[in-house]
């Protein structure tokens, strides 16, 4: 188990979650990262910066 980084929600992976994988919060719906399976850890995920077409 882990907790969301914003809220302190408790989060469990599921048989098919893999690292890196990206998972909303189901408190907060922060956009969460999987950093590791064991231990079952998450890190907020990283926001993409607009390409504005460059």
């Amino acid at each position: 188990m882990a907790e969301c980084n914003v809220c302190g929600a408790s989060l469990e992976p599921n048989k098919e979650t893999v690292k890196g994988e990206l998972m909303p919060c189901p408190e907060c719906g922060t956009e969460l990262e999987v950093t590791n399976i064991d231990p079952f850890t998450v890190a907020e995920a990283p926001q993409e910066d607009e390409d504005w077409g460059e």
